[in-house]
């Protein structure tokens, strides 16, 4: 980023003025200042950016963003009713700079993973800018904007939302030249309201840039009709109708690469196999999505198949790990009832005859939906038949009435702590047993990283 502190003051409807001052980075915590940074002042709930200030200006900060008038600090100040706001504001105006082809990334289960093999495969044509992690929020998205250089031929940005009007504000500071949609399910209900998930994600569609076009996944009808219902331009990827023009399906495993599988995926009737970082099913949604959005951007058939095979997935995605006998998958960043099942199927597909144990934890903001999600997600554990469920955290009892309902006939376990799921397993399992898979996911609060780390660092000693 490059702009002036006039050009912010400017664009925010701000009469001060500070002739001469280019500011080159924004940051929101203190530690990260470097001079030519601009502070912004975000209120929380524990810690309040305004009480950071003098260490921002030790840092080397040249201007600040602020909601309050702060007297004696000795470098212009952008005085604002809303920090949060106005840092979207100073990003649509970088933004509206940038000849970059931008694409923002939205859905359920995936966004993450589909942005960061996205960007690897766009490097591959041109310079590339994404969003780190998951910055996808009123403060993240904002700040990856404004990281950026300017000189690049893409940006990837992911957009998340939990509650309504979220979607709007950020798609309105991205406004994407294409607008990804790559599924719709279960996933912050509690806070999205009564439209439903598809109306929420479909909104993206509504910012898009004057020549912008949507790029959705078939798959799933409601999502279909609400992007239909923008009126904007379509185009769309499957992972279960060939006749639609970009589509992939799954192969299998790669023989070459470890924890990498093969996909058929066809552009427009040329059809190709590629090497890409995901195993089982669930990766063709993924695939396609990568591969048909690469291709309307311009890249080859050559460039797509080189970039889906130096892609990786981003940490706690489906990571394999050996433990002893034992193939863990890690995949516990978050977790949805989307997600969930997809994960299942493909842990179930991995284990292929073999013994699979789930450690899974509770499924949060999903609101009125919370014990009907986690009772069919017993039912989906019953069918997919594991031999042994490790729960941690709240809906155990609907989740066991879902097993109950499913009959299911393998051992339940309640996980109360790192130390009491470390008895259990070696209970049940050790490294000389004849293994097979274990899948621990579960959301973000549940720390079930920890219980993986347990397991293996206990195995190794």
């Amino acid at each position: 980023m490059r702009l002036t502190f006039d050009d912010m003051a400017q664009h925010l409807g701000l009469s001060t003025r500070a002739q001469g001052i280019v500011l080159n980075k924004v940051v929101t915590d203190s530690r990260d200042v470097t001079p030519g940074s601009l502070f912004v002042c975000i209120p929380g709930n524990r810690v309040d950016g305004h009480d950071f200030v003098q260490a921002a200006i030790a840092g080397g900060a040249s201007a600040l963003l602020a909601s309050r008038f702060l007297p004696g600090v000795g470098i212009p100040t952008l005085c604002v009713q809303d920090t949060v706001k106005a840092l979207g504001e100073i990003a649509l105006l970088w933004r509206r700079q940038t000849k970059a082809k931008i694409v923002g990334v939205t859905g359920t289960a995936g966004k993450t993973t589909v942005k960061d093999v996205l960007a690897k495969t766009l490097a591959v044509h041109g310079k590339t800018a994404k969003s780190p992690v998951n910055n996808n929020n009123q403060i993240g998205m904002p700040r990856a904007i404004l990281a950026t250089d300017g000189d690049e031929q893409f940006w990837v940005m992911e957009v998340g939302i939990s509650h309504a009007g979220d979607m709007d504000e950020l798609a309105r500071t991205l406004q994407p030249d294409i607008g990804l949609i790559l599924n719709v399910g279960t996933g912050h209900t509690q806070g999205l309201g009564e439209m439903g998930v598809a109306w929420h994600k479909a909104s993206l569609l509504r910012h898009l840039s004057p020549s912008g076009m949507g790029l959705v996944c078939a798959d799933y009808p409601d999502l279909v009709r609400e992007a239909r219902n923008t009126g904007v331009v379509l185009r769309f990827f499957s992972a279960e109708d060939r006749n639609i023009p970009y589509h992939a399906s799954y192969v299998g495993p790669s023989t070459k690469v470890q924890g990498y599988g093969i996909y058929s995926v066809c552009l427009h009737g040329c059809c190709h196999d590629v090497t890409a970082p995901f195993m089982g099913h669930y990766g063709a949604e993924n695939v396609a999505a990568v591969a048909s959005c690469a291709h309307i951007l311009g890249l080859t058939a050559e460039e797509i198949i080189s970039g889906l095979a130096q892609a990786s997935l981003p940490v706690q995605r489906f990571r394999e790990i050996c433990v002893g006998s034992w193939l863990c998958i890690d995949d516990t960043y978050n977790a949805n009832p989307l997600s969930m099942r997809r994960m299942l199927d493909a842990a179930a597909e991995r284990a292929s005859g073999r013994p699979l144990v789930v450690v899974l934890g509770e499924m949060l903001e999903l609101g009125t939906r919370t014990a009907s999600e986690h009772e069919a997600l017993g039912r989906y554990l019953a069918h997919i038949k594991p031999i042994s469920v490790f729960w941690k955290g709240g809906q155990a009892d609907a989740v066991r009435s879902g097993l109950v309902a499913g009959g299911y006939a393998g051992e339940w376990m309640l996980v109360e702590d790192v130390a009491h799921f470390v008895r259990a397993w070696e209970a049940c399992f050790s490294v000389e047993s004849t293994g097979g898979v274990v899948l621990f996911k579960g959301s973000r609060s549940n720390h079930m990283e920890t219980l993986l780390q347990a397991v293996f660092h206990r195995e190794q000693a």
